[in-house]
């Protein structure tokens, strides 16, 4: 379910149709989002109840500089209805960690997202969001997943650097435990197979709490 409603909605619509419903028709906008939203509340009931370690939500609804749409017309169309899904989950597993994707910086909505029960935010892309600071702010109430950039580190940097920032950040993202490490994408193929093992050499040799 990591594309949930808003990615869904505007494959459907069209991205420029659907901003714009939301200003010209409004009700054909709603009666589309909230048909997706009840397909996905029957989903998350059904991974709820089949003993799901993990229920995955997400819609790519920011971009390498800010939101791709402004917090208050994602708190008006979106909020609620994420809301929604997560409650029906819950209602049968209260204790069921819930992870949301957005690549880029979502950071105007964080607070929002661990308000209506995230409990996992992926990837934190350090490219355009900092790891640490995201951390500083909310890692008492939210794990991190991803953290590794694949736009920079990986492609780009040597074995050794690519090790080095494995072990930055275990010790500053990782403290008192709350993170998920890897890379915050899929690896290209541009991605040297040497800062791979690097990666997961690294991630064995550091990767534990003592």
């Amino acid at each position: 379910m990591a594309v949930t409603i808003w990615e869904v909605a505007w494959q459907l619509r069209g991205m420029e149709e659907l901003f714009q419903d939301f200003v010209d028709s409004p009700e054909l906008a709603a009666n589309l989002l909230d048909r997706i939203t009840e397909v996905r509340c029957g989903q998350a009931r059904f991974f709820a109840s089949n003993d799901a370690d993990v229920l995955i939500l997400g819609d790519d609804v920011s971009m390498q500089t800010g939101m791709m749409m402004s917090p208050a017309t994602w708190r008006q169309w979106f909020k609620g209805r994420m809301r929604r899904i997560i409650g029906e989950a819950r209602a049968i597993r209260p204790d069921l960690p819930v992870f949301y994707h957005s690549d880029g910086n979502p950071a105007a909505i964080i607070p929002d997202l661990i308000e209506i029960g995230v409990t996992i935010l992926n990837p934190v892309q350090p490219e355009c969001i900092d790891p640490i600071e995201v951390k500083r702010l909310y890692g008492d109430r939210l794990a991190l997943w991803g953290t590794i950039g694949t736009q920079t580190t990986m492609p780009f940097c040597t074995p050794q650097q690519v090790r080095d920032e494995v072990k930055r950040r275990i010790d500053t993202v990782g403290g008192g435990g709350g993170l998920v490490l890897g890379p915050t994408h899929s690896l290209e193929p541009d991605v040297p197979w040497e800062n791979i093992v690097a990666l997961y050499d690294a991630i064995e040799e550091f990767g534990s709490y003592g």
